[in-house]
């Protein structure tokens, strides 16, 4: 991502964009005021009971650790993408790609031999644990990902390497998990409404859909269209404090948006989708207009 300090932002220009601001602002406070009614008429967590999938064994320096890789249909599913466009987005290092999982509290346990160890329960989607199953590549992602999950959240240090176990589908017993209750406001698809062209030229690079949606509070998504690649090498990408600029190196798409809002540019995020051949970026808020 950009310094912010590199998006020179041209208060004049912003001035012309008025009435089109001025909706998305009213826009935007409509599906804020929908998110939090939402969160005061249904719960913020939803309790679920993931299912036994397999367990692997591994060690950290407190003693042995089993790690049971179970599922739930109500934990979000990751982007579907095929194995050989998660490989190239990995090779890129596109941060954005994500496997929404579930990392439950640790409990003691007696293992085979009656010794005391530790065991965790890390819970994915029900349908992509099923396509998993068939995959050597996601299984070792996904344990992966889970192991070095449970190391951020327990500051823990476990040994990249673990064996599966045979016949054994979850060490002890798999306890209910609480999961955040998804709420999505879509503010609408707001396409060209305070998107600019460079230098207005009718005959230059196309301006692309941009549809924009709060996900929580504070973090704002945007999916950008861009039909006519194949791929997201070049992609340029700056985000500043309330301007999103893309660009691409074959001059096929320009977008320069408006946001009316202080954007964590910093920890902003973004991936391409190759199937849907979208640019995802995930914008972390830093203040919400009140």
């Amino acid at each position: 991502m950009a310094n912010p300090k590199q998006l020179a932002l041209e208060l004049s220009e912003a001035e012309t964009m008025g009435a089109d601001s001025a909706r998305f602002e009213e826009l935007l406070l409509q599906a804020s005021k929908e998110l939090q009614q939402a969160q005061t008429t249904r719960p913020e967590s939803t309790q679920i009971q993931p299912q036994p999938g397999f367990c692997i064994k591994t060690n950290s320096s407190q003693g042995k650790v089993f790690i049971n890789i179970c599922h739930s249909p109500s934990i979000p599913p990751p982007a579907d993408v095929t194995e050989e466009e998660l490989l190239q987005m990995l090779e890129e290092d596109q941060a954005g790609f994500r496997i929404p999982m579930s990392l439950g509290e640790p409990h003691a346990e007696l293992d085979a031999k009656g010794q005391g160890c530790t065991a965790y329960d890390v819970a994915v989607n029900s349908d992509f644990y099923r396509r998993m199953q068939n995959s050597d590549f996601l299984r070792e992602l996904v344990i992966t990902i889970a192991r070095e999950g449970l190391e951020d959240k327990y500051n823990l240090q476990l040994n990249p390497e673990w064996r599966m176990m045979k016949n054994r589908p979850f060490m002890g017993s798999i306890s209910q998990q609480n999961i955040r209750s998804r709420q999505r406001p879509r503010i609408q698809e707001l396409g060209d409404l305070y998107t600019s062209a460079p230098g207005g030229a009718e005959s230059g690079p196309e301006k692309p859909h941009l549809s924009l949606w709060l996900e929580a509070p504070d973090l704002l998504l945007a999916e950008i269209d861009l039909p006519k690649l194949d791929g997201a090498l070049g992609l340029s990408l700056e985000i500043g404090e309330n301007r999103l600029v893309m660009g691409d190196p074959q001059q096929l798409y320009h977008l320069d948006a408006y946001i009316p809002l202080r954007i964590n540019s910093d920890e902003s995020k973004a991936a391409f989708h190759w199937k849907r051949k979208q640019l995802m970026v995930a914008m972390p808020l830093l203040s919400l207009p009140s």
